[in-house]
């Protein structure tokens, strides 16, 4: 019978460093993983240079039941903590927009950089580790059944993830864990997720599949300024993903396809200084030529500018500008990137992400109701949630 002071499931994000984290506290620290390599998020974030913090990350730009859940673990571990450790093993990095960090080279230096410090802080690792049941002692502590034998602990992290992504080995495990001990669950759905649609407007995006444009996203008070790019099932690009985390179905979105310009007053110029030009070419010089000639052609607009009344003008910019929409659903988990929900937060520890009912028993990363905006936010959360649990259990 091996016996450690944590175990941590899911050799992640927040698995290792709530990993390295304990170990360096001289905690005897046992962090394994069913999947065959460690944090294969890391790995295909950011275009594979890993999009690993935000500058600019706040408890606003996080989606949770309890908003102010995520403070205390923000607030002692920053970005600034993670870029020191990074800028430590001399990775370089660089800003590429709104506060976004990637790596220079290449993710895997992210992955190596924290397997370097589990391994210095005497961590042991194994992979391809399943877990077949968990047992609290009565007198306190755990016991874990996996396929490399039975385990106890004093505490057990769960750090399992969320259901986003199932092709690299995304479980339900964690809520099951959750849930066997009592803990409540937040509804679970696909967050930072493509958009799809059934009607006319689904033809519409597989005609312009590919094409891309800067645009404003708008659900409620809530508002993205971002690239969106049209796909065959419907639109993506990071101001969907962004605002996707508040849609919900049959909820409409309001999309201003040209961000910063009064279409109406630049059609009404060209109108007055070049009138024999096509509207159709006039509205290809505010947004991209494809995107003009289906937006004259959903109106039946055709003709020179000089032809055509101010009011049918105001319809093609209202079109631009504010081109209303209602998704039929999203592409789920299969494409999203982060699960929305999970361990409700009421039940934890802010401060350790311990549980309040189940001593010894924490959560971290995504496998909690806590959920960052895209763009390096969910990483520093993972970063966070799990030092505060490392310094603790």
């Amino acid at each position: 019978m091996s016996r450690y002071d944590v175990i941590i499931i899911g050799a992640g994000a927040a698995g290792m460093m709530c990993a390295l984290t304990a170990g360096q506290r001289g905690r005897r620290v046992w962090l394994i993983d069913h999947a065959k390599k460690t944090a294969e998020k890391i790995r295909i974030s950011g275009g594979g240079r890993c999009n690993f913090t935000n500058i600019h990350t706040k408890p606003d730009c996080f989606l949770s039941q309890n908003p102010h859940f995520c403070r205390s673990a923000l607030s002692r571990y920053k970005p600034a903590d993670f870029i020191a450790l990074v800028d430590k093993h001399g990775i370089k990095w660089h800003e590429k927009k709104l506060g976004q960090l990637f790596c220079d080279d290449s993710a895997q230096q992210i992955i190596d950089m924290l397997l370097t410090e589990c391994r210095n802080a005497g961590v042991k690792l194994d992979m391809e580790t399943t877990v077949s049941a968990v047992e609290a002692h009565d007198d306190g502590g755990y016991r874990v059944y996996t396929s490399r034998g039975e385990a106890d602990c004093a505490s057990l992290v769960i750090a399992t993830g969320g259901l986003s992504i199932p092709k690299i080995g995304a479980t339900k495990f964690g809520y099951d864990i959750a849930r066997q001990f009592g803990l409540g669950i937040v509804p679970t759905r696909a967050g930072l997720v493509p958009l799809t649609f059934t009607d006319d407007i689904a033809t519409r995006c597989k005609d312009m599949t590919g094409l891309s444009v800067e645009a404003e996203v708008r659900h409620g008070k809530r508002m993205f300024a971002e690239g969106l790019l049209f796909t065959h099932r419907g639109l993506s690009g990071p101001s969907i993903l962004q605002i996707s985390s508040y849609w919900n179905e049959g909820d409409e979105l309001q999309i201003n396809l040209a961000a910063g310009t009064d279409v109406l007053a630049v059609l009404k110029d060209k109108k007055k200084n070049n009138p024999k030009q096509e509207i159709h070419n006039a509205l290809g010089e505010i947004i991209p030529k494809r995107l003009a000639q289906d937006i004259c052609d959903a109106l039946s607009c055709a003709g020179r500018l000089a032809d055509l009344p101010d009011k049918k003008l105001a319809a093609v910019a209202d079109a631009v500008s504010q081109w209303r929409v209602r998704p039929n659903g999203s592409e789920g988990y299969r494409t999203a990137e982060v699960t929305l929900g999970g361990v409700d937060t009421d039940e934890l520890s802010s401060q350790t992400m311990e549980s309040k009912k189940q001593p010894g028993l924490y959560f971290i990363g995504e496998v909690m109701d806590v959920t960052g905006w895209l763009g390096g936010y969910n990483f520093q959360w993972a970063w966070a949630s799990g030092r505060a649990a490392g310094l603790v259990a």
